[in-house]
């Protein structure tokens, strides 16, 4: 089977979905295009009122905050601080869904008056999460109540200290658990108990939440004042952002606050929100979509924390007037241009170490490298396209001495992680947590501090659990296509219905249809700087589509042997000059005699 070069080094399984036989009886009942009704069967809509769920997500039905477990005690704890004016200081992680919590609660803060701070640890120099000296530190400096945000759920000893320095805690997270709880004021967290339904909320979602309750205990009513109301509509757009950033699956509530926040994004009247989409080339009214969301708007935001310091991203998301935001949006772009540069030098590097290892084989169903040349901001970027390209959990290691500075002290390695399925992460480090200094995160994502000498038993050992979890075949990468579909069933109607069921990402992936086999219509071309791309224009009985396979472009010359191939696909409309028509993007080929 060939492929394209986008990263992947094996052939790709298709797994075609069956064609549901209710399909067409479905889509007159909802009013949808019958390949429409097919996708939404295929993620399991099965009733007209799912259907106009999924369709048009409604606010309320957004879980009330009460429900969420601790989200009315911290509520309260905050109102009380901010009537006494003392002092709140904001303790959030550094990536997308931290610093769009802290915002989130940093504007809830204010609208009441509180006497408001942040902070964030620097990501290399203090690492995830409450640490005790920056603890010790915001109490000498006067903090009457430390919260964090998206972190501080396994925080024993630091609620302890803070508790015996006379500072009150509130704890918000999503993060997995452990059998000791810390000591707080407040635990806010949607998997502490069964009263909530949807586990998967983000940081910036469970934040969302407790300001939601803060409004609603500042307004003396489940009915908040039309100030905190169009508050929180604006609230919304970052907690979709963290959302999508955070990578949780976009079902049920999680779809509603992605949907609903990113159709009010462009209009937030907050100046660093707008200089944000600026740099990332939105502008007023656009319409923005999850895969912006990953490519252009997260990765400027977390850039700051990556290359530098997050707390920049968090000025821009709060305090910044409209020049400190242009700056500061700015500056981000210019990191993230950085970022983008040496994370390519990394790829490259780590794909070269992988195979010298023979770790692209199956003996080792697991990877793990590292590096004193890797920045430790970049890392759990670089691994993931390690697991794009290798479909193996990977987990990449910058010693200290790296380009980011010290990876810690005394011989140490911070590391991040990320997984496939059927192989949870935060599970693997604990069963290899002996040779760890510390660890955490989730299935899907972890990171870790190590000493540099125990680098090779926590390889050897991880590889092993890697192999016993994860089965001979778990590593070769599958398409899940939702239809096979002829050419002519894609007209514009369709596509653009298609295109209005995202945002897509976790838990609800773009859909992707398969074509029977297609005669080549015109002879293919390379295009791009480097020509690593591949145009193409195939068809079949009389009807012929364009379509761009992107890093194919060493395909071209197989395409023109075989003059047919069958595709996987992602349709989409191009506009050029007012003209718009359905076009291909391509992800994979069949040629004949693939298997």
């Amino acid at each position: 089977m060939a492929q394209t070069t986008q990263g992947d080094v094996l052939p790709k399984t298709w797994i075609v979905q069956p064609p549901w036989e209710g399909c067409g009886q479905a889509a007159k009942k909802w009013r949808v295009p019958q390949l429409v009704a097919q996708i939404l069967f295929n993620r399991s809509v099965r009733s007209a009122e799912a259907a106009g769920s999924f369709l048009d997500p409604n606010l309320q039905d957004l879980h009330p905050p009460e429900m969420l477990h601790g989200a009315v005690d911290a509520a309260r704890h905050l109102a009380a601080a901010a009537r006494d004016n003392k002092r709140i200081i904001l303790y959030g992680d550094y990536d997308v869904d931290g610093v769009t919590g802290v915002a989130i609660l940093w504007h809830a803060l204010k609208i009441a008056g509180a006497d408001v701070s942040f902070y964030v640890p620097h990501r290399v120099e203090e690492g995830y999460g409450l640490n005790m000296e920056a603890i010790r530190s915001l109490a000498d400096d006067g903090a009457s109540m430390i919260v964090s945000v998206d972190c501080g759920i396994t925080s024993v000893k630091e609620c302890k200290l803070a508790e015996e320095l006379g500072v009150s805690m509130i704890i918000t997270d999503h993060h997995e658990r452990k059998a000791q709880l810390p000591s707080a004021s407040a635990l806010v967290h949607p998997g502490l108990d069964d009263t909530y339904p949807n586990r998967n909320l983000c940081g910036a979602g469970v934040a969302f939440k407790v300001a939601w309750a803060f409004a609603r205990e500042m307004t003396g009513s489940s009915k908040v004042s039309p100030e905190y109301r169009e508050f929180l509509k604006h609230a919304l757009s970052l907690a979709a952002l963290g959302t999508i950033a955070d990578v949780v699956p976009l079902v049920g509530e999680n779809r509603i606050i992605a949907r609903c926040g990113l159709a009010r994004l462009s209009e937030s009247p907050w100046p660093g929100v707008l200089a944000l989409l600026d740099v990332s080339g939105f502008s007023a009214g656009d319409k923005i979509d999850g895969t912006d969301v990953g490519f252009k708007i997260g990765p400027r935001l977390n850039a700051a924390g990556r290359m530098g310091h997050a707390r920049l991203a968090i000025e821009l998301l709060t305090r910044a007037d409209e020049n400190r935001a242009r700056e500061i949006a700015m500056y981000l772009d210019e990191h993230n241009r950085a970022r983008q540069s040496r994370q390519r030098r990394h790829v490259k590097e780590a794909c070269e170490l992988v195979e010298r290892a023979g770790m692209d084989g199956d003996t080792h169903r697991g990877i793990v490298l590292a590096s004193d040349k890797w920045h430790p901001g970049i890392i759990g970027v670089v691994a993931s396209r390690l697991v794009n390209r290798y479909h193996k959990p990977t987990v990449l290691i910058a010693l200290e001495n790296g380009e980011g500075g010290a990876g810690g002290k005394g011989g140490e390695g911070q590391g991040s992680a990320r997984s496939v399925p059927h192989l949870a992460m935060n599970e693997a480090f604990e069963a290899c947590s002996q040779h760890l200094i510390s660890h955490g995160g989730h299935a899907m994502a972890a990171g870790l501090r190590i000493e540099a000498e125990r680098v090779p038993a926590f390889t050897a050992a991880f590889v092993e659990y890697a192999n016993n979890t994860l089965s001979g075949v778990a590593h070769h990468p599958k398409l899940q296509i939702d239809a096979e579909v002829p050419l002519q069933c894609l007209d514009d109607r369709t596509v653009t219905a298609i295109r209005n069921l995202g945002p897509f990402g976790e838990g609800h992936a773009k859909p992707l249809f398969a074509t029977d086999w297609l005669e080549l219509a015109q002879e293919p071309r390379c295009v791009g700087k480097n020509q690593e791309h591949l145009q193409v224009v195939l068809g079949s009985n009389g009807q012929v589509m364009k379509g761009i396979a992107f890093g194919a472009g060493e395909l071209a010359e197989q395409l023109k042997e075989h003059r047919k191939c069958r595709v996987a696909f992602e349709p989409i409309i191009n506009e050029f000059r007012g003209q718009r028509s359905v076009e291909m993007q391509i992800v994979d080929f069949k040629f004949p005699g693939d298997a």
